[in-house]
């Protein structure tokens, strides 16, 4: 079994962890971080913010690994938060909807608009320039 790209360094200081990931994040090392977070809440940790500027990698299971921990420190009544995500890793997080992790959002609700921008308007189709035809394919008029 290959070993991990992936070093993990967690520092407690009473409720609250910083935990640093350096290497890469992928389907083999992301149960690593998986167990790691989840060991920091059996701890009794309740805010745990993890730095990522030593990530060079993060794939899909990582974003998961991340999203599992957020919804289960959230439950716990805790906090999760990324902190310098590199440049993929943040658009990622930005198109899937995930940029709550970087902010203190507690998992499952949307951020602010930011800025104070208006919600876009739900608008409406254009008219069609063709009429519908009624009736089913194939059929006479």
């Amino acid at each position: 079994m290959p070993i991990p790209q992936l070093t993990l360094y967690r520092h407690d200081r009473r409720k609250r962890a910083l935990v640093t990931l350096a290497g890469e994040i992928d389907l083999e090392s992301a149960p690593l971080v998986r167990t790691a977070l989840a060991e920091c809440l059996r701890d009794g940790i309740r805010t745990i913010d993890i730095d990522l500027s030593p990530v060079t990698f993060c794939d899909c299971s990582g974003l998961n690994a991340f999203l599992y921990a957020s919804q289960q420190t959230t439950e716990a009544g805790g906090a999760l938060r990324l902190h310098n995500p590199p440049p993929m890793l943040a658009l990622i997080l930005e198109l899937t909807g995930s940029g709550f992790l970087l902010l203190d959002i507690p998992f499952g609700q949307l951020p602010p608009l930011l800025g104070g921008v208006p919600a876009p308007a739900t608008q409406t189709p254009p008219p069609l320039s063709v009429p519908l035809a009624s009736g089913f394919p194939g059929e006479v008029r």
